[in-house]
């Protein structure tokens, strides 16, 4: 039978969900549990692929900048799946990072709107909800640099001790140093500039999609970004803090953790994924990177691994799911119950 959880608003939401002959999933996926909260940390949502049993690891799921927890259902199903033939129990959270998602209209998400905050947010979470943590952390575009900078900050204790380095931190198609002008086409700050230039809200998402075609902008963006809204009495505003989001935008250009991969803690192994038709890579950054890539060793320092996703641009979740899945799912069933 499925379980209801209220929200914060005290609306029922169905839990259970079949997911059956997904076209973005390997397999026929099982029975999905799916539960939101909004908490005064952060919102998110859990995937389990068997909701009955406890689960034996944890991986967080983070996205990309004006992104959400909802943008990475179909890919933590599909990973679950995968993994199924693992004698571990795999539970995903999937996160909405503040000012985006439902984590949007939670109170207490204070300034500066930055990744050490938003990686903050993630320790707080865990301390208030009581859990382990996590044994892997996966993070896209901004999300990868959040990922980097909770690693950062548990392999200095900032959380407290119940917050521990993960086993595995995956960072996709994030380019791990100080984002500049020059290797940017700027097309995100266009698009920022654009949003922040719109009414708070707008007659409708086909207004919307329509108005960032005229200004030039591509088709798919435009629905993109159309996603983003929802109703607001008879209209349509942002499902997302602009503000606070450009703010992380920003923050997400300045930080860099090229010091966190040169010098890996010990017991972490963080997994970069570049996807091989993504612009956002110079060829320094490329060689530097896999220069970084380093041997088993001998464990008193942690691994650094590179990984090129073929066929893919940036949204390597819906450019090729399969081959992302055949990269990580293997290193997740390395982790022992």
């Amino acid at each position: 039978m499925a379980r209801l959880i209220r929200n914060k608003q005290g609306i029922p939401s169905t839990l259970l969900t079949r997911f059956l002959n997904s076209p973005s999933s390997l397999l026929t996926l099982p029975y999905y549990s799916t539960s939101k909260r909004s908490l005064r940390t952060l919102a998110y949502e859990e995937i389990q692929a068997n909701p009955n049993k406890p689960y034996t690891h944890t991986a967080f799921i983070l996205h990309g900048l004006l992104g959400s927890a909802r943008n990475w259902r179909s890919f933590s199903r599909a990973l679950v799946s995968s993994l199924s033939d693992s004698p571990s129990e795999w539970r995903m959270v999937l996160v909405d990072l503040r000012n985006h998602g439902n984590s949007a209209e939670i109170e207490g998400l204070d300034p500066p709107h930055d990744l050490v905050n938003a990686a903050k947010d993630l320790g707080n979470l865990i301390n208030s909800k009581g859990w382990e943590s996590p044994d892997v952390v996966i993070g896209h575009s901004m999300g990868g640099k959040v990922a980097l900078q909770f690693a950062k900050s548990c392999g200095n204790r900032d959380y407290g001790e119940n917050v521990k380095l993960p086993k595995q931190l995956w960072v996709l198609d994030s380019v791990p140093g100080e984002v500049t002008s020059d290797n940017s086409d700027g097309e995100v700050e266009k698009v920022l500039q654009t949003l922040q230039s719109l009414p708070s809200t707008v007659p409708s998402r086909k207004w919307l999609v329509n108005h960032m075609l005229d200004l030039g902008f591509s088709k798919s963006l435009s629905e993109w970004i159309g996603t983003n809204l929802k109703k607001a009495g008879g209209e349509e505003t942002w499902a997302f803090n602009l503000e606070g989001a450009v703010q992380m935008f920003h923050s997400y250009r300045e930080l860099s953790y090229w010091s966190l991969l040169e010098h890996p803690p010990k017991g972490l192994e963080i997994s970069i994924v570049r996807a091989e038709k993504s612009d956002r890579w110079d060829a320094d950054v490329i060689t530097r990177l896999e220069s970084l890539a380093s041997p088993e060793g001998d464990g008193s320092a942690g691994k650094i691994s590179v990984h090129v996703l073929p066929s893919s641009g940036h949204w390597v979740h819906v450019d090729n799911l399969k081959g992302l899945l055949e990269i990580m799912a293997p290193k997740l069933k390395s982790l022992m119950p």
